[in-house]
């Protein structure tokens, strides 16, 4: 079993233990019903990614590739568009948030309103992280922030789940390490949680690679862990799922110093990932 497979095992049996149930909950369910759920708070995860840990688990299938394409959308793209990300990507799953009447920054017609590669492209957030690592890796102010309240007044929109990142640099020998943090207010754990995982680290290896770096540790905090009122049986078929005897790693297959910019989803390569099946399906809260 990996560390991947363990926690998340740990985390959905201490939800469905020690959990406590939402209040007031704003996500509604498609069938209007409001989406209440179990949740802890404060939950921390340290992932090495140089002995082969990584935070994707195997007790279900996880769609890397859109993922990764979504996390492109964000900093490579630096767009809200839903039509950029439906035609350039095929990547769909983000319309259930489209803000109406709202134009994306790029023109197009329809956005999920002032969020992510909005927020992005409005502060330069990726050209001064960049900049910033090139002219002293070591400093300690390297942070990817969407959390802009005056964007949040200036459209609706879904707020920033996962919405800080820190890196931090290390060396030990010739060897330079990249860290990396990822802080998220919320999370849907049955649905949402590797996944977002990954992408993070997906960014943080394509940021080591425009350094010619090593990637180093991945720290994952969440700080409302939740699973939907409506995924309960869901959590309990995952906890009886034996998960795959093989380690997934995912590999970014370009030379060192390749440029950002320059990455696609199809240099990133998922190996040694043979994922339980069938798939479980979910009724997601919007």
């Amino acid at each position: 079993m990996t560390k991947a497979d363990t926690l998340f095992k740990e985390n959905i049996q201490t939800i469905l233990d020690k959990g406590v149930f939402s209040q007031q909950a704003r996500p509604k369910y498609q069938n209007g019903q409001t989406a209440n759920s179990k949740y802890i708070t404060g939950s921390f995860a340290t992932y090495n990614l140089t002995k082969g840990d990584f935070p994707i688990t195997t007790l279900r299938p996880i769609p890397i590739k859109s993922a990764i394409k979504e996390m492109l959308w964000i900093y490579q793209d630096q767009s809200n568009s839903l039509d950029l990300l439906e035609n350039k990507y095929k990547v769909h799953y983000w319309n259930a948030w489209e803000v109406p009447n709202y134009p994306a920054n790029n023109g197009d017609k329809r956005s999920i309103g002032e969020r992510y590669g909005a927020i992005v492209k409005k502060h330069d957030i990726i050209g001064k992280l960049l900049k910033q690592l090139e002219k002293n890796p070591w400093n300690r102010r390297n942070v990817i922030s969407l959390w802009d309240y005056e964007a949040f007044e200036e459209s609706d929109g879904l707020l920033p789940c996962a919405f800080q990142v820190m890196f931090d640099v290390r060396q030990i020998d010739d060897t330079i390490y990249l860290d990396a943090t990822l802080t998220q207010r919320s999370n849907d754990m049955l649905v949402a949680h590797h996944i977002n995982a990954m992408q993070y680290v997906a960014l943080q290896l394509m940021i080591a690679k425009h350094f010619g770096w090593t990637p180093g540790n991945f720290y994952y905090f969440v700080n409302n862990l939740h699973i939907y009122d409506n995924q309960f049986e869901q959590a309990k078929e995952l906890l009886k799922r034996t998960p795959s005897a093989q380690n997934p790693k995912l590999i970014l297959d370009v030379p060192d110093g390749t440029n950002f910019y320059d990455i696609t989803a199809d240099d990133f390569k998922l190996i040694n990932y043979d994922p339980v099946k069938p798939q479980l399906t979910f009724d997601l809260a919007i």
